[in-house]
């Protein structure tokens, strides 16, 4: 029976549908006795059907390159293989549309000789695919359809055209012409082993043809430098409106940030939601008691755990805070209203540096439950719009007069490196109406540089068991989110303090750090009673409070 997937009201048009049914018409599934067609779960069809999306504007494909993060074992190998025999003899390349309004296709071989390349950074990951595509090829009809397909085991040969296997190791392939290129595994490629540079390659011979590329990640480690990490960077930049294209589909599918290791029935749950349709209790071939086995096997990290069982990008050997931890303390529900009773931290810009500005951000955190959230982060854009770029210094005070107008601000910690001046016009326009104060003199000015390593080591500390220990929220905001993670331990004599990844790194901290200035003015305030409900003073339970002095 042919694919119809879901409709939905303004859904963009696809040739998923053909390529799906294609797929089950011509391909076997792997590694079965007898002959059984490749039949996709629903979950894996909805990622056929957003990759072959047909943009209307143009009438060609919506996405030129795509990123599958998916769990080990959950099926990615056989899909991407699948999706690599269809590139290369289905009807994908948009061809107008047909009588009904439906997009039609025609074979790449139509338009120019079709190659295609399953590229990794060894010859050994290259087999996780290669291997399931030369089964699925030798034993369907796919042969029988299309005479001259002769699937070798180092390469395809295609009525016109062929499919390879490449690796970083080989000669450079600058200069190829291939229209579809898999990467696999790319939380592997790094610098160091060339994955970086292979990538850069692969992408610049797909915009000669206006070919797709496809990276099959597991979750990465934050600050190696892999491709994947690169890949999701780019997404958050989609997704804050910092990029200038938005040609990339992003699928990444994960375990709830709360999910606890250690409990059997939090783990099962989190396994059954990382893994989707290919779970067994979900109807899949994954079985979740196994890989929780897996998980509790006293050889197995931690922390490769959370990367390939439940898919979470969790943290580098030096991070300050991990993913998980940040991500359960989201709470986008809650909304801070008007003349409630607020702190605010700012961080702003110090120095450019390699053509690479400091952001400057400013943070607030709701006084009653710290409720921590963004109102301003102003970066640098990306590519040649940020060459000139300088903070928008009228937009930044703008946003400090906004926040005074519309909630009660008790206190206000600002870093005053480079920003001396306004720090002392915030003074002088509303320090008198502060209620918690950085110092006699200063009640604005907190420095987090100099000679006051040890006020600032209790800060960080400060925010981070807060953190661990679930006693704050945040409002999900992705720039927050990326400072934070993007924070490093670096340890001094007076103990832990927080740096990017290296000096001239372009991910930015400030606004983690204007986050622990809020958190610093709200422990302060907590600490003279601001924060208490006076009709419930005394009453017995509450959360405890952490007073720095």
């Amino acid at each position: 029976m042919p694919w119809r997937g879901p409709r939905y009201p303004g859904e963009l048009p696809t040739l998923g549908h053909h390529v799906i049914n294609w797929m089950r018409e011509n391909l076997a599934t792997p590694d079965r006795a007898d002959y059984e067609p490749f039949t996709l779960t629903r979950e894996q069809a909805q990622f056929v059907l957003n990759l072959y999306a047909v943009d209307p504007r143009t009438g060609q494909r919506r996405y030129r390159r795509a990123c599958l993060s998916r769990p080990k074992g959950w099926g990615k190998s056989p899909l991407l293989a699948a999706l690599t025999a269809a590139e290369a003899l289905a009807d994908v390349v948009p061809d107008g549309y047909d009588a009904n309004g439906e997009p039609v296709g025609r074979p790449w071989a139509d338009v120019r000789t079709p190659w295609l390349q399953l590229a990794a950074v060894s010859e050994d990951q290259t087999r996780n695919a290669w291997g399931p595509l030369l089964e699925m090829l030798r034993d369907g009809p796919v042969m029988d359809r299309y005479p001259g397909v002769e699937p070798f085991d180092t390469f395809v040969a295609l009525p016109s055209g062929r499919i390879e296997f490449v690796t970083s190791s080989a000669p450079s392939r600058e200069g190829n012409r291939p229209v579809w290129c898999v990467l696999d595994q790319t939380e592997e490629w790094r610098p160091s082993n060339g994955g970086v540079r292979l990538a850069a390659t692969l992408r610049r011979n797909l915009g000669k043809t206006g070919g797709t590329s496809v990276e099959s990640p597991n979750a990465y480690v934050p600050g190696e430098g892999s491709v994947a990490e690169d890949t999701a960077e780019y997404w958050k930049a989609i997704r804050e409106d910092r990029a200038k294209d938005d040609g990339l589909l992003y699928d990444h599918r994960e375990a709830p940030a709360e999910t606890d290791m250690g409990d059997r029935e939090s783990l099962l749950a989190g396994l059954a939601q990382a893994y989707g349709d290919s779970a067994d209790v979900n109807g899949g071939w994954v079985r979740l008691e196994r890989i929780a086995a897996e998980v509790w096997d006293p050889a197995t990290n931690p922390q490769d755990a959370r990367r390939f069982y439940l898919g979470q990008v969790t943290h580098a050997a030096d991070s300050w805070i991990s993913q998980p931890e940040w991500a359960s303390l989201t709470a986008p529900e809650k909304v801070v209203g008007p003349n409630e009773p607020i702190v605010l931290g700012f961080d702003g810009s110090r120095r450019r540096s390699h053509a690479v500005t400091d952001a400057t951000a400013l943070v607030g955190c709701r006084v009653s439950d710290g409720h921590v959230f963004l109102l301003g982060c102003w970066e640098q854009p990306d590519g040649p719009e940020g060459q000139d770029w300088q903070v928008p210094t009228v937009e930044v005070l703008a946003a400090v007069d906004d926040a005074f107008r519309r909630y009660k601000v008790v206190g206000m910690y600002a870093d005053p490196a480079k920003w001396e001046s306004h720090v002392a016009n915030w003074e002088a326009r509303y320090g008198r109406r502060l209620k918690v104060r950085a110092s006699t003199q200063h009640p604005v000015e907190w420095w987090m540089t100099g000679g006051r390593s040890n006020l600032i080591v209790r800060a960080l500390e400060a925010f981070r068991s807060s953190v661990v220990d679930g006693e704050m929220s945040h409002d999900g905001s992705s720039v927050l989110a990326r400072h934070i993670l993007n924070a490093r331990r670096r340890r001094s004599r007076s103990g832990i303090q927080i740096m990017k990844e290296h000096p001239e790194s372009p991910r930015k901290i400030d606004a983690a750090v204007a986050a622990v200035l809020a958190w610093q003015a709200r422990v302060d305030a907590m600490a003279k009673g601001l924060g208490k409900d006076k009709s419930s003073r005394g009453a017995p339970g509450k959360g405890r409070v952490i007073v720095l002095r």
